[in-house]
């Protein structure tokens, strides 16, 4: 039995990698989220849901005893007080494999025309704080993998390329179903990518680069 830990399980991500996660029966399931009672109907003998605040490293720390894998999908201003909050739980319970959803731009591994455009969307803060929490994972002792998710899509489809840190994305959007994808690949292997950032994005199978390129 595997257990997982989703934080920020009422996340569309986190949704979609629970319903592939659960397609194996040896996966076990922790839904931690602020408001537990939005995801009550989720509980099972595969499930629990819990209540907790993921910038405070106790409840995490509570939520996480015995699990193999935490996953964090969370959001927001605040995800570089989360990211410590994780990181302090995670070595105060003894787990080392993190994924860890973060964005594309932080590393300014956006090229081109859409780089610039991406980079105008997502100032005033946002891209520094995302790129602060990234730091974090990074200076800690855990087996993380980050992923930096090109602009998501809500399409029904399974397509995606990787690149690491350092490497320029080579594309400019990604489905939601395609980073739960992932994430449920590196649940199954957690040997794959370890101490990695992936950026993923939709290949382009026209040949051409991307118009905002």
């Amino acid at each position: 039995m595997t257990n997982v830990v989703i934080l920020g399980a009422n996340g569309n991500i986190a949704k979609l990698a629970t319903i592939q996660l659960l397609e194996n029966s040896e996966n076990h399931l922790t839904l931690f989220l602020r408001n537990a009672k939005r995801l009550a109907n989720a509980a099972s003998d595969r499930v629990d849901v819990v209540d907790g605040d993921a910038s405070k490293s106790a409840d995490i720390e509570a939520a996480i005893k015995g699990a193999d894998i935490v996953y964090a999908n969370l959001s927001g201003r605040n995800i570089e007080a989360e990211a410590n909050a994780v990181v302090t739980a995670m070595d105060a319970a003894q787990v080392k494999r993190l994924i860890w959803i973060s964005t594309l731009g932080i590393y300014d591994e956006v090229p081109g025309k859409y780089g610039e455009w991406n980079h105008s969307m997502l100032d005033g803060g946002y891209l520094e704080t995302y790129a602060a929490a990234a730091k974090v994972i990074e200076a800690s002792d855990l087996d993380y993998t980050i992923i930096r998710p090109a602009w998501l899509t809500n399409h029904d489809e399974v397509s995606y390329e990787t690149t690491q840190k350092g490497e320029a994305f080579k594309g400019t959007e990604v489905s939601r179903k395609s980073i739960a994808t992932l994430v449920t690949s590196l649940i199954a292997d957690p040997t794959q990518a370890v101490r990695e950032s992936l950026g993923v994005n939709k290949p382009n199978t026209d040949g051409d680069k991307p118009a905002w390129y």
